[in-house]
């Protein structure tokens, strides 16, 4: 397990970054992790707005729901990893 994150403390429509790991809730109740590291040259995405995670590196950005390419040099999505929700905890990778 690469990280355990509390399922209230991820908006709806955003997400946070903890532990070298991204979680977002696209949907109520839907939530979705991914490796924070951009695949461009291996910087570390740093925010989370309007629907994207953003690498300030090279201004890469990604889809909050599925970590695929929305913008910038990336050349591939954000690597996905698993997510078990038990109760209000997202045990992630």
């Amino acid at each position: 397990m690469r990280a355990e994150v509390a399922a209230g403390s991820v908006p709806v429509g955003g997400g946070v970054i903890t532990g070298g790991v991204v979680v977002t809730q696209p949907v109520d109740g839907t939530f979705v992790a991914f490796d924070a590291t951009c695949p461009h040259l291996g910087c570390a995405v740093r925010a989370i707005a309007a629907g994207t995670i953003n690498c300030f590196c090279h201004g890469s950005r990604f889809r909050i729901a599925d970590g695929s390419v929305a913008g910038g040099p990336a050349p591939a999505p954000l690597a996905g990893l698993p997510v078990v929700q038990d109760g209000d905890t997202l045990r992630i990778g």
